[in-house]
């Protein structure tokens, strides 16, 4: 992040320098003003960012975001803040990863023999149940089914509504449990792989497991997914406002 916010900052001081007339306008500073002018984020930056289909508006308030976050978690690195935004994290699948290694150190387990349990709650993340961390593994949000909806009364997938693209998941109690030895999955389970854009692809972070009444198998036809960024979802949920729960 320190890279992605020191690349920023010195690009425009360079087109500031520029404008004033003590540098030389280069190739690589027209491309950037090119795309400030068209809302699209510099391929400067991009280098260096996180993965994400946003316009450059967008794409700073949720930089915004990200760094809000860090910084609340800097001024005390010992504190696990109660929530986690896993969608607010550079590299979501360390953060995974560290769930497992605290499981696997204090159980004495192989870190590869493990797998992250998803248990979704009933309630959204300004509740007052999450004013302390859950006794295992950690609260995240930042969860938006795409091609489905998750019902919160009856704790499940279920068709989307007309018009819906998404819908927004509430907390999840993430923890590290041994891989089951028979291989066997549970039934009336979908394993809904989790991608960090809409894009899929590369940006896969790992599986979460949604109670479903209707077989797996359907949601894997309708192309059923879970995606971390999506511009306007859970941009609503920055300042604790309700959305698109249905």
């Amino acid at each position: 992040m320190n890279v992605l916010i020191n690349e920023i900052v010195t690009s425009l001081k360079e087109i500031e320098l520029s404008f004033k007339g003590e540098l030389t306008m280069t190739e690589k500073m027209e491309q950037l003003m090119d795309s400030i002018f068209f809302d699209k984020v510099p391929a400067s930056w991009a280098k260096h960012a996180f993965s994400s289909n946003r316009g450059l508006g967008s794409w700073l308030d949720n930089l915004k975001q990200r760094l809000d976050q860090l910084n609340l978690w800097k001024e005390d690195p010992t504190k696990v803040p109660n929530v986690i935004f896993i969608n607010r994290l550079f590299n979501p699948q360390s953060f995974l990863t560290a769930i497992k290694q605290i499981y696997a150190r204090e159980k004495k387990q192989e870190l590869n023999k493990l797998y992250i349990q998803t248990e979704i709650m009933k309630k959204l993340y300004w509740d007052p149940e999450y004013q302390q961390p859950p006794k295992e593994g950690a609260y995240i949000f930042g969860f938006q089914v795409e091609g489905a909806r998750w019902d919160i009364a009856l704790g499940q997938l279920e068709e989307s509504y007309p018009k819906k693209q998404f819908s927004v998941v509430p907390v999840i109690n993430c923890r590290s449990l041994p891989i089951p030895q028979d291989g066997r999955e549970e039934k009336n389970v979908y394993q809904c792989p989790v991608y960090k854009t809409e894009t899929r692809g590369a940006t896969y972070v790992f599986n979460a497991q949604l109670k479903t009444k209707a077989p797996p198998q359907k949601w894997i036809i309708a192309g059923v997914a879970i995606i971390l960024d999506v511009e306007g979802v859970s941009d609503a949920f920055a300042h604790g406002k309700e959305i698109g729960i249905q």
